[in-house]
């Protein structure tokens, strides 16, 4: 097989796909792959950047940070213990990844650590948790974030349509958040939205892309530069 791919009984689409080999997999994880640049990280000083995944899943996005950034510190947290499972022994999770199995804002509350990048990938089709998607929330997640660190969200059903549920949730990352950016992924229906309070997120990504080693990568992070858009509230 090509892929593994993890689906449970949701509406719609699947939870996880992983595809075998070391490219890129062609869907929404390589977009989200933008925040560590923006947050600085590089191949260089990786070892010294912290990523905390909220819905971690079947640790996809997690092992493509760990590819792409060696040495980068992993957190996931991830409600449902059968699906941590899965990740280690279905999708080749890499040991380096520390796993809590939690509720993903609890165990952020507890939690006294900052990270370069928050990633929140808890949004099922059209089942959005409550906790995952307040004021409140955000706050948490925004005073959970380096100086230059990096929200970024998966919506999974983007829709232009006025009054989406995506804009709701969008304006409410934007009332804790001073600048958030969003790009639609090719291809399908996922939307990723990147939120941070540095002024300097445009120029630090623009400064750190061009210094990827993967032609693959940095052409990938070429398409987000040019298709990012700033979402006004």
């Amino acid at each position: 097989a090509e892929k593994t791919v993890l689906s449970t009984n949701v509406l719609f689409g699947v939870q996880s796909i992983q595809v075998k080999g070391d490219g890129l997999t062609g869907m929404y994880y390589d977009y989200a792959l933008a925040a560590p640049v923006m947050a600085g990280v590089t191949e260089e000083n990786c070892g010294d950047g912290s990523v905390m995944i909220l819905g971690m899943g079947s640790g996809t996005y997690a092992s493509y940070c760990n590819r792409f950034f060696p040495g980068i510190q992993i957190q996931g947290a991830e409600i449902d213990r059968k699906i941590a499972d899965i990740a280690t022994a279905y999708f080749n999770l890499p040991d380096s990844v520390d796993v809590a199995v939690a509720d993903g804002r609890a165990y952020l509350t507890a939690s006294k650590e900052q990270y370069d990048v928050i990633m929140v990938d808890a949004y099922q089709d059209i089942t959005i948790p409550f906790q995952l998607s307040s004021v409140e929330f955000f706050t948490e997640v925004s005073e959970h974030l380096k100086d230059n660190g990096v929200m970024v969200v998966n919506l999974n059903m983007a829709s232009d349509r006025e009054g989406s549920i995506n804009d709701y949730l969008c304006d409410t990352m934007a009332s804790v958040f001073r600048h958030v950016y969003t790009v639609d992924v090719p291809g399908n229906t996922n939307r990723e939205v990147f939120c941070t309070n540095s002024d300097n997120l445009m120029e630090m990504f623009e400064q750190s892309r061009v210094e990827l080693s993967r032609q693959d990568y940095a052409e990938t992070m070429e398409d987000v530069s040019e298709n990012l858009t700033e979402y006004k509230a």
